[in-house]
């Protein structure tokens, strides 16, 4: 039997001119299912193949006839030509590019759309708010609650991530052909459900040190948000505060309310929009917590802008300590947006030998592309 690949495409074609929907992927799974049976037994193949194209029982009939005339290369049946699209059917502008229009909530002519001001193209108001900066001044009501959503909706893919292993999962997958045919043989070689695997997901293992100095401040209510998303949605992620002290706050921590977190950390954290002592503060979470909440599977994330009172020396010992037990130091500090900066500080040169990943956190933007540093 040759030329299998040429043979499942017409059918697969001839199929969706008959009307019966079968796609690419079908016709994938449908060569790899003629791996696990003997192509000399015609029988055989043909019916591995329609349980492989998911051919639903109307369509038996179309099927077993282009089988016939496809796979013995009877004959070359040319699928029919698809119906034209209608006169009258909306076509949407091709070579210009498209905005989304908030107040129709339509796709429409980018051409056309401008901002207030009237001189360059509209965009959406999530993909902008993805573009804020967080140190931004002025935030309408609106503006935080959804950028409070898009924070949370973030936070929950850093909660997760995908392991090598593969599981029997109900959604989305790659076809599992084995269980597939196993199940179809109690229904006369019907498949009634494809049975499918998926990688494993698991729960990342996450120690957020958030510095609240006052240096911080203009980021602190998001980063503090995104953190506490993240904590929402991996119960084992931890957050500690640090200024002159470090303060653990998971405790306090009250999900889904913002406002009256950030009210209840202002009371309680010692120094909040004070001073900062980064070296003493991380040399405290390696005495007192390091071993208790950090392994190989763990990644530490520090969230600073960097700028320390204290001694250098101590800043880099404690992140060696750190690095010598997390699988992971990812480092994020807000004054990377600026493309003028350089880590010049003492602190932040004592620091970087021994951070894994030095990056922004500026925005939204600038979080989401952590995503791959985080499940790597």
């Amino acid at each position: 039997m040759r030329d299998f690949a040429l043979r499942l495409a017409r059918i697969g074609g001839a199929l969706r001119a008959r009307g019966v929907a079968t796609t690419l992927r079908d016709e994938l799974d449908a060569a790899e299912a003629l791996t696990f049976v003997d192509p000399e037994d015609k029988e055989e193949v043909r019916r591995a193949v329609r349980i492989a194209l998911k051919i639903p029982r109307h369509g038996f009939e179309a099927y077993d006839e282009l089988f016939g005339l496809f796979w013995d290369g009877e004959r070359n049946v040319v699928p029919a030509p698809a119906p034209r699209r209608r006169l009258d059917a909306p076509a949407l502008p091709r070579g210009r590019p498209l905005h989304w229009d908030p107040d129709t909530r339509r796709v429409g002519d980018a051409a056309d759309a401008t901002s207030p001001n009237g001189d360059r193209p509209g965009y959406s108001p999530e993909a902008l708010l993805r573009c804020k900066p967080f140190d931004e001044t002025e935030w309408s009501g609106a503006e935080l609650a959804a950028m409070e959503r898009l924070l949370s909706r973030l936070a929950r893919r850093f909660a997760t991530r995908r392991s090598r292993r593969l599981v029997p999962t109900r959604g989305r997958g790659r076809p599992d052909l084995r269980s597939s045919y196993r199940r179809a043989l109690g229904s006369a070689g019907e498949l009634v459900v494809l049975a499918r695997r998926a990688r494993a997901i698991k729960e990342s293992r996450l120690v957020f040190l958030l510095d609240t100095s006052g240096s911080m401040d203009a980021h602190g209510r998001f980063l503090l948000s995104f953190a506490l998303s993240v904590r929402r949605a991996a119960p084992r992620a931890e957050v500690f505060a640090f200024n002159t002290e470090l303060v653990h706050i998971t405790p306090a921590l009250a999900p889904g309310k913002v406002r009256l977190t950030l009210d209840r950390l202002f009371e309680s954290v010692p120094d909040w929009s004070g001073g900062t002592r980064i070296g003493e503060s991380l040399a405290a979470f390696v005495e007192e917590h390091l071993p208790r909440l950090a392994d190989q599977k763990s990644i530490v994330v520090i969230l600073s802008d960097g700028l320390d009172r204290g001694e250098p020396a101590r800043l880099a010992e404690a992140l060696r300590l750190i690095k010598q037990r997390a699988r992971k130091v990812i480092w994020l500090n807000p004054l990377l947006g600026d493309p003028r900066y350089e880590p010049a500080t003492a602190g932040m040169r004592a620091a970087l030998p021994y951070v894994d990943h030095f990056a922004s956190a500026h925005n939204l933007e600038s979080l989401e592309r952590l995503l791959p540093a985080i499940s790597g």
